[in-house]
């Protein structure tokens, strides 16, 4: 079983929204969550992090469009992606470290965004 889990995820036309979230296993202590994406083709990319005390960063890409946020009681991150982009079009994953910065990846959610 994949010890994290990806939601949200789904076609949407360009200007939309979408909410991703991603839980992970009670059973793994959680340091820093991170949402990564990969269109087909290209590298697999950054998009947002945050640490366990909330400290927020972004790719260039998508500052002042998506906004990550984290629930530390829950073991769960979420990224709100608002104003989307054709070129946003990924497969987008979850990726947390636990405090012994062991690395865990969720299956992906697919993300389209239609001009």
């Amino acid at each position: 079983q994949v010890p994290l889990v990806e939601s949200g995820g789904g076609l949407v036309q360009a200007g939309g929204s979408l909410r991703l979230s991603c839980a992970a296993s009670g059973s793994i202590n959680i340091n820093d969550m991170d949402w990564y994406r990969q269109a087909p083709g290209k590298q697999r990319e950054l998009v947002a992090r945050i640490t366990r005390g909330a400290t927020a960063t972004y790719a260039d890409s998508v500052k002042g469009r998506f906004t990550i946020s984290r629930d530390n009681a829950k073991n769960t991150v979420c990224l709100q992606m608002n104003s989307l982009k054709p070129e946003d079009t990924a497969v987008y994953y979850c990726h947390a470290n636990d405090f012994a910065y062991t690395g865990y990846w969720g299956q992906g959610t697919q993300v389209t965004v239609s001009s």
